[in-house]
C-alpha cells in the first residue's frame, strides 16, 4: 500500500512538473510577442530583426472595394524599413487584446486580436497569427499573417 501511494505521488508530481514546463514555454512565447511589439512601437529595427529568423514573409488579408478578400505580402526587411521611416512626430500603437498560445516542442503558434491606432485615432482592427521556432533556447518569429478590417471592431480607447 505504501509503495503504491509513493508511485501515485511520483506520477502526480511528474504531471504537475510537465504542466509547469508547458506554462513556462507559453510564457516565454508570450514574452517574445510582447517584446516584438515594444520594439515595433520604439521603431527599433535592430531588435525587430533579431526576433525574426531571416527575411521572413509577412502577409495581410483584407477586403478590397468590392468586398473581395485580398492578400498582400511584404518581406520582413521591407517592413522594418517602413517602420523606421515613420516620422517621429507621428504616433502609432497596436493594442493587443489577448493571446491564444499553442506550443508543441520547438514550434509555437500565437493568435493575437488587436486594434491599431494612428495619431490617437482608430485605424483598423484584426488578428495577428505568429508562427515561431525555438532555437538555442530562444523563440524566433518565422511567419506572420494578419487580418485588417475597419468594421466589426470593438474599439477600446
Amino acid at each position: 500500500m505504501k509503495n503504491t501511494f509513493s508511485k501515485i505521488i511520483m506520477v502526480v508530481s511528474f504531471v504537475f512538473s510537465l504542466n509547469g514546463t508547458a506554462q513556462s514555454e507559453k510564457d516565454a512565447v508570450k514574452e517574445t510577442i510582447i517584446t516584438f511589439f515594444e520594439a515595433f512601437h520604439k521603431q527599433d529595427t535592430v531588435a525587430l530583426k533579431r526576433m525574426a529568423k531571416g527575411n521572413i514573409t509577412m502577409q495581410s488579408i483584407s477586403l478590397d472595394e468590392n468586398n473581395t478578400s485580398m492578400l498582400s505580402e511584404m518581406k520582413f526587411y521591407d517592413f522594418t524599413k517602413s517602420i523606421a521611416s515613420i516620422p517621429k512626430d507621428r504616433t502609432f500603437e497596436e493594442k493587443l487584446l489577448g493571446f491564444d498560445i499553442k506550443v508543441d516542442g520547438s514550434m509555437a503558434s500565437v493568435w493575437t486580436p488587436y486594434e491599431f491606432w494612428y495619431n490617437g485615432k482608430f485605424s483598423h482592427c484584426g488578428v495577428n497569427s505568429f508562427q515561431l521556432i525555438k532555437e538555442n533556447e530562444t523563440w524566433k518569429i518565422i511567419y506572420l499573417v494578419d487580418t485588417r478590417r475597419v468594421e466589426q471592431c470593438s474599439k477600446k480607447s
